[in-house]
């Protein structure tokens, strides 16, 4: 619990400092290695939102989410991984071997970070706000592998089910749309 309180701290924080309450990525995570850093670090990227797990029957999707970074990461995507243990135990492992898992089975190299919670009463900042948004880009996580999807000025512009795979014809042209549109200064 203490962690959720300082994290909700830094999010008070940060939101006061940038003024920006409708931007998701003005909060701080702690990566799977430990290090803590700010989302904002992506600032003017296309962002990927996805909660994982790796005992679930979409974690698959790791194969996907990898060649989605890599195919577009150059042109300003980046994919960010929050594993999550909130639907049914389908992330029981440790930061550790969640980091071991992703790596030896999937060659994931887009940004992991290490478990929270997506739902809740020790839901993270993050998916406070994500959450909270309005219908249809809010409402409660659905399950492992939801999606969001944060244009480069970081408004949140859509959120895609679990089942959407991360290679699908409507995810790839939403991306590709985000990326040709030139940021606003």
């Amino acid at each position: 619990m203490r962690f959720v309180t300082a994290g909700l701290l830094v999010l008070v924080l940060a939101l006061g400092a940038f003024g920006a309450p409708d931007r998701p990525l003005v909060v701080s995570v702690v990566r799977l290695d430990g290090k803590s850093e700010s989302l904002t670090r992506y600032a003017g990227q296309v962002v990927l939102i996805v909660n994982v797990a790796s005992k679930c029957a979409l974690t698959h999707q790791y194969e996907g989410l990898e060649a989605l970074y890599e195919r577009y990461r150059e042109r300003g995507l980046v994919v960010l991984g929050f594993p999550s243990n909130d639907f049914e135990g389908e992330e029981p492992g440790s930061n550790q071997e969640i980091a071991e898992f992703c790596r030896a089975n999937w060659g994931v190299k887009f940004p992991m970070y290490g478990k929270l919670h997506v739902s809740g009463p020790e839901q993270h900042p993050l998916y406070a706000h994500l959450t909270q948004l309005p219908v249809p880009l809010g409402g409660p996580v659905e399950g492992s592998f939801q999606k969001y999807l944060v244009a480069r000025d970081g408004r949140v512009v859509d959120r895609l089910a679990p089942e959407v795979e991360p290679l699908s014809d409507e995810l790839v042209h939403k991306i590709e749309i985000l990326l040709d549109e030139q940021q606003e200064p």
